[in-house]
């Protein structure tokens, strides 16, 4: 199976956007990077399978090879709108930071001369989320993070992935920036799904917070979510809708979930696709008439971005199928939104 890229038009906002002589047009992506680390086993992190004595034999060429892949990946998100790529890059499933320099250096993105916000987080497996953007469209003031605690209140404190929080101005207009890597459904959806709705709520505190206080209305929650739009997480706790239109001022608007019911996926587990990944508007951000406003989303899968045979026919080609080196890229695929607004 192989789903084709499918973009999603607000209806009534805009023409075809032909150009940029006419709109300011902005990348949003959000790629999760499927366990890009470096090769060193770090004591404090359990990271033994991604090195070289490891069981998946790790080293410096699968490491070399996965960052010129995934470089080709962002090297081609949203050009077909903007030249630039993408303006703003959520990821998640990395390392470090110095994985993160090492891919911004690769040649298929070195000239955007993306910036780097991370910090280490307290996840077991030393895995984290960041931030990356082009100074030439962002500029951050202040970032926040939150360490998401995931153990029940007779067990030894554990979190999860940190939810990170950018506020600044993109091309002058002020919003706000969620990356997020929400709980994993391991140990069953049901049994984990208040993880993740805490992890929606939090982000829904956060950005009421942000509008109360900073009158920061404009704001994106991106990441992989464990949760598909559907869900109580995406839908009860964080507000998001289908429908752009008749939003309440803290709910957003979800262009994936009409993907979604369209069948649509961005990972594959045992022949059924999730759409994990996505992309969240708030209601200023989706439909103000002044400043930016979005304009389109789609999932992004070329065709090399798919498994052409074995077991994980028609699935995104990862880095590992069963063990073995496979030189794909991720088992997700990336997701982008364009937003765009009327030069002066």
């Amino acid at each position: 199976m192989r789903w084709i890229i499918i973009l999603l038009l607000f209806p009534g906002i805009l023409p075809v956007v032909s150009g940029q002589d006419q709109y300011t047009v902005a990348c949003i992506t959000f790629y999760n990077l499927e366990n890009l680390f470096d090769t060193i086993d770090s004591p404090d992190t359990d990271d033994l399978e991604f090195t070289p004595n490891g069981p998946n034999l790790y080293n410096s060429k699968v490491y070399w090879d996965k960052l010129g892949n995934l470089s080709k990946v962002l090297g081609e998100v949203g050009t077909a709108y903007t030249p630039d790529g993408p303006a703003i890059l959520g990821v998640s499933e990395i390392e470090n930071i110095s994985v993160l320099e090492d891919l911004v250096k690769q040649p298929a993105i070195a000239k955007r001369g993306y910036k780097i916000i991370h910090q280490d987080s307290k996840d077991a497996r030393g895995v984290d989320v960041a931030l990356l953007y082009q100074p030439k469209y962002f500029t951050p003031e202040q970032v926040h993070y939150y360490s998401l605690p995931t153990n029940a209140p007779d067990e030894p404190v554990r979190y999860s992935r940190d939810i990170l929080v950018a506020i600044g101005k993109l091309n002058g207009e002020r919003i706000a920036v969620s990356v997020n890597h929400w709980p994993s459904r391991r140990g069953g959806e049901q049994n984990t799904a208040h993880l993740r709705n805490a992890a929606a709520m939090y982000n829904r505190h956060f950005l009421d917070s942000l509008a109360e206080s900073m009158h920061v209305t404009k704001a994106v929650v991106m990441g992989d979510l464990n949760d598909d739009p559907v869900n109580d997480s995406v839908h009860k706790y964080l507000h998001a809708k289908k429908s752009a239109e008749d939003l309440g001022p803290s709910d957003m608007y979800n262009p994936f979930e009409a993907f979604y019911r369209k069948g649509l996926g961005t990972t594959a587990y045992q022949d059924a696709w999730s759409l994990f990944d996505q992309i969240i508007l708030s209601k200023d951000m989706a439909s103000s008439t002044e400043g930016f406003r979005y304009y389109k989303a789609g999932v992004f899968n070329p065709a090399y971005l798919t498994q052409k045979s074995g077991v994980f026919k028609g699935y995104p080609m990862r880095t590992y199928a069963n063990g073995v080196y496979a030189g794909g890229y991720s088992d997700h695929f990336p997701v982008y939104v364009l937003v765009v607004k009327e030069k002066s």
